[in-house]
């Protein structure tokens, strides 16, 4: 694990408030005009100190703002320092971040609670946090902007962007057709004859555990340990993560590998080695459709720094924020209102998804490890 600490000190700037206050006319002598004036004088006087005490009221929130917010990411380092620093120079609250976190972590520390908020790529680690009462209730304002099946019951986690699983191929080594077209095609030995081979991350990967989760809601657990024996034994490489392996298809090393749709994105802007293609997979009227998780956040139980971690929750549901959370990493915002924020997405009312609550992959979580355990996928890279 990668911690990462960063300090930052600011200077509130302090505004002393003007008095103003509106005298009363105590005679108008008969003057209509110089009644009007005196009124709207007063009125200015009032709009000036409403203004000046929102000012106020804006300035004394700010000052309630301070001291530490400790998070633990799952998420890649480089989608979230920029979100943080963002959040830390906005509200003077000094961030320590703990990168590259298991959650089960968060189990582990449930004695000794360490961190305010927790990021995740994968809704079902979020949510099998939240059932061991690990995460926190909570109300953010605008979380009315995300859909009730992107986030818990009682806002323990709260998802900001979406991606759905399918294949990045290298146009250079195979054709689209010959690509797989659903999970299933990859229980055909044959794929481990394509020039190259293919390539899948290693099981304990968070989106390799969605995917695994999502067969078992879609299969059930016989079917979906044959498909992951099946690609443990045919694929001609087993990678750390994602970004290993859009790289090794876009250089040519495999013909194709199975990734989160974000990583096509990502490879199509390398200066080279960006002649490549991708299969959303299950995308035929009888299919099951495309895999799909989310990133977001969640308030941990008994955080050490509570106040900060509600602020944390009210700020990264601003829309601004949204799209800061989405950052470098070409997801696609979960919120309907935001456009993506590169041309080449799909948006997911075009992609055919598939049928099954996100929340279920919580009730998946710890049995799926175990099954990729058990299949002997988490045991080697090569």
């Amino acid at each position: 694990m990668k911690v990462h600490y960063k300090v930052l000190t600011i200077s509130l700037l302090s505004a002393g408030l003007l008095a103003a206050c509106g005298a009363e006319n105590e005679g108008n002598n008969g003057n209509e005009g110089n009644d009007e004036a005196a009124n709207n004088h007063a009125a200015e006087n009032n709009e000036t100190a409403d203004d000046e005490a929102n000012e106020a009221g804006d300035e004394e929130a700010a000052e309630e703002l301070d001291g530490e917010l400790v998070v633990y990411s799952s998420r890649n380092e480089i989608f979230v320092d920029a979100l943080l620093d963002k959040f830390e120079e906005e509200t003077g609250v000094e961030v320590l971040a703990l990168h590259e976190v298991e959650p089960l972590q968060l189990q582990e520390e449930a004695g000794n609670v360490q961190a305010d908020i927790f990021i995740s790529n994968d809704v079902g680690a979020m949510e099998y946090l939240n059932q061991q009462d690990l995460l926190a209730p909570s109300e953010p304002e605008n979380v009315d902007t995300i859909d009730e099946q992107f986030r818990a019951e009682n806002n323990e986690w709260v998802a900001l962007s979406t991606r759905a699983r399918g294949f990045i191929y290298n146009k250079d080594m195979i054709e689209e057709e010959d690509v797989p077209q659903r999970m299933e095609d990859l229980l055909d030995d044959s794929y481990a004859d394509v020039e190259g081979g293919y390539a899948i991350t290693r099981g304990g990967n968070g989106g390799m555990i969605g995917n695994v989760s999502a067969l078992r809601y879609e299969w059930g657990d016989e079917d979906t340990q044959e498909w992951i024996e099946s690609i443990q034994e045919n694929a001609a490489g087993i990678f750390e993560g994602h970004g290993d392996i859009r790289r090794a298809v876009g250089e040519g090393t495999h013909a194709f590998g199975l990734v989160n749709n974000y990583y096509y994105h990502q490879q199509l802007e390398e200066p080279q080695d960006n002649n490549v293609g991708f299969v959303y997979a299950d995308q035929g009227d009888d299919e099951m459709g495309a895999i799909v998780n989310a990133a977001g956040a969640g308030m941990v139980a008994g955080g050490p720094n509570q106040e900060n971690a509600e602020a944390f929750m009210d700020w990264v549901l601003e829309e601004e924020n949204q799209l800061a959370f989405v950052g470098e990493s070409l997801e696609v915002p979960i919120n309907p209102e935001l456009e993506p924020p590169f041309e080449e997405a799909v948006p997911f009312s075009e992609l055919h998804v598939q049928d099954m609550p996100l929340r279920e992959l919580g009730d998946y979580f710890e049995d799926t490890r175990q099954l990729i355990e058990d299949a002997g996928l988490d045991l080697e890279l090569r």
